[in-house]
C-alpha cells in the first residue's frame, strides 16, 4: 500500500511534533492531526506559530514550512479517519485513578474510544498504528474491537512507540537512534509494517528501522524509561550517601560514566524525574509483573519509583530544617516549573511535589518559569487535591521576571535547569533578598563557589 493520507488523533506532546517532522519530510502525503479539544486545535492553527501549544525547540520552524501545504489541525475527527490509509493513535494513557490496578495500570479508555470510533468510521482496510505509550498486548484488545465491527473492513495493527525527550524532540524526530515498528507475521502484516516502513524512510536509513513483532515492539518503550529512570534513581540514592560521607556526586559520577559499559547519560543527579513517561511506565510495568504474579520483578522495578519519591521529599525536607524547622509565611522563590528545560510540559515534575511539601509547611511559593503559566502551576496542585484551589491560589503565585519571583525570598529552590538560570545578576538577586539568603539547588546547575563568594548559603545535592 502506498499512503497518501495519514490521520493522528491526539494533538498532544507526541501527535503534534511526529505529525509535523512527517509532514516536512513527506510533503506527498497528507496529514492531518485531529482532537476534540477545539482549543488546542485552534492554538495549532494560531496565524503566529510561536503561540503553538507545544514549546519545543525548532518545531514552529518544522510547522510553519508544512502547516497548511500538507499538514493540517482539525476537529473534524471522523472526516479525517474516513480519508486517511494509516491512522496513528497517539492519545493520552494516563495511570488509573480509580478502580482494578489504581495507581499502576494504564488507563484505556481514550483507546478503546479511538478504536470504536475507528470501528465505526471505516468504509475501507486502514492501518492503525498505536504511538501512545500502552501496556504489552493492547495491540490485541484494539484488534479485537476493529475486528467485530461485522462491516467487512480490514486492519492491521501496528505498534511504533516514540522515543522522544522532551526538549530535544525534534531533533529526535529528524535523526532517531531508532524507529520500532512491531506487526503480525502474517502477509497482511508484513505488508503494513512495510507501508510504515516506507514513511519513515524519507529520511531515515534503513540500518535504524528495527521491526519487529507486537508484543515486543510495547515491551520494548517500556523496558527502554524503566531502564533510564532506573540509572537516574541509583545515581540520586548515591547522592545521600556522598553527602553523609563527604563524598561529591558529580565526581563519583563522572568516574562511573567514563567506565564504556555504563557510559555518562542519565548519571546526573537531581531533585528527581519527572514527565509523562518514566513514572507512567515503570507503574505499568509493575502492574503487569503483578499480574503475572511476578512479584519479585514488581517490588525490583516498584523501587526506582520509591527512589524517586524520596529524593523530591528529601529535598523539601533539606528546605525547612535548613531554614530553622519553620517555612510559615516565608517566601520561597521557586526558579522552574517544568519537569525539565526547554519544555513547557509540567507532567510530574518535581516542582509540584516540593511545593506541595512546603506549603503543607504555610510557605509563601513565588514561580519563574519562562514557559509555565501561573494557571498551569495552579491546576497542577490542584489535580493532587491536597487542599482547595482556593488555599492553593493563596500560597502560590507565578511572577513574569525571575527577580521579581526572588525579590524579598528567605530562599531560592531551582528546580527546572533552564539555562538562562545560570545567566543572571545573582549579586542583584541576593541584595533583594531576606538574609542570611539560602539556594537549594535541586539541579546543581549553578556554581557553588561564585554563589558562596557573593553570599548565599549554597546546598546542591549529594555534596
Amino acid at each position: 500500500m502506498k499512503i497518501t493520507k495519514i490521520c493522528c488523533i491526539g494533538a498532544g506532546y507526541v501527535g503534534g511534533p511526529t505529525m509535523a517532522v512527517i509532514a516536512q519530510k513527506c510533503p506527498h502525503i497528507q496529514v492531518t492531526v485531529v482532537d476534540l479539544n477545539a482549543e488546542r486545535i485552534a492554538a495549532w492553527n494560531d496565524e503566529n506559530v510561536d503561540n503553538i501549544p507545544i514549546y519545543e525547540p525548532g518545531l514552529s520552524a518544522v510547522v510553519a514550512e508544512a502547516r497548511g501545504r500538507n499538514l493540517f489541525f482539525s476537529t473534524e475527527v471522523d472526516k479525517a479517519i474516513d480519508e486517511a490509509q494509516l491512522i496513528f493513535i497517539s492519545v493520552n494513557t494516563p495511570t488509573k485513578t480509580y478502580g482494578k490496578g489504581k495507581g499502576m495500570a494504564a488507563d484505556l479508555k481514550y483507546i478503546e474510544l479511538c478504536a470504536r470510533q475507528i470501528a465505526q468510521v471505516a468504509k475501507d482496510n486502514k492501518i492503525v498504528v498505536e504511538k501512545s505509550t500502552l501496556p504489552v498486548r493492547t495491540a490485541e484488545a484494539i484488534k479485537n474491537i476493529l475486528d467485530h465491527t461485522g462491516n467487512g473492513v480490514q486492519f492491521q495493527i501496528l505498534s511504533n512507540p516514540e522515543f522522544l525527550a522532551e526538549g530535544t524532540a525534534v531533533e529526535d524526530l529528524l535523526h532517531p537512534d531508532r524507529i520500532l515498528i512491531g506487526g503480525d507475521t502474517t502477509l497482511e502484516g508484513q505488508e503494513a509494517i512495510q507501508a510504515l516502513v516506507d514513511v519513515y524512510a524519507h529520511w531515515v536509513p534503513a540500518s535504524k528501522i528495527l521491526t519487529t513483532n507486537v508484543w515486543s515492539s510495547e515491551l520494548s518503550k517500556l523496558t527502554a524509561n524503566a531502564f533510564l529512570a532506573q540509572r537516574i534513581s541509583s545515581i540520586n540514592a548515591m547522592s545521600e550517601l556522598c553527602e553523609k560521607t563527604g563524598a561529591d556526586v558529580n565526581e563519583v559520577a563522572r568516574a562511573i560514566g567514563m567506565d564504556s559499559r555504563i557510559g555518562s547519560k542519565f548519571l546526573k543527579s537531581s531533585v528527581g524525574f519527572g514527565g509523562s513517561c518514566f513514572q507512567k511506565d515503570i507503574l505499568n510495568l509493575v502492574y503487569i509483573a503483578k499480574s503475572y504474579g511476578l512479584n519479585e520483578v514488581a517490588d525490583y522495578w516498584e523501587q526506582v519509583i520509591i527512589m524517586n519519591d524520596h529524593q523530591k521529599r528529601r529535598f523539601s525536607t533539606q528546605i525547612v530544617q535548613t531554614l530553622y524547622n519553620t517555612v510559615a509565611a516565608k517566601k520561597i522563590a521557586f526558579l522552574g516549573w517544568a519537569f525539565k528545560k526547554d519544555t513547557n510540559d509540567t507532567r510530574e515534575s518535581a516542582a509540584i511535589y516540593v511545593a506541595n511539601d512546603l506549603i503543607n509547611e504555610q510557605a509563601q511559593i513565588a514561580v519563574y518559569d519562562p514557559k509555565v503559566s501561573q494557571a498551569k502551576a495552579l491546576a497542577d496542585l490542584d489535580y493532587l487535591e491536597t487542599r482547595s484551589k482556593e488555599a492553593n491560589a493563596k500560597q502560590l503565585q507565578s511572577f513574569a521576571s525571575p527577580y521579581d519571583a526572588c525579590h524579598g525570598a528567605h530562599a531560592i529552590a531551582v528546580l527546572t535547569e533552564w539555562d538562562e538560570f545560570k545567566t543572571y545578576d545573582w549579586q542583584k538577586i541576593y541584595d533583594g533578598m531576606q538574609k542570611p539568603a539560602f539556594v537549594f539547588d535541586g539541579r546543581n546547575l549553578l556554581h557553588r563557589a561564585e554563589m558562596e563568594a557573593i553570599g548565599f548559603v549554597y546546598q546542591g545535592i549529594g555534596a
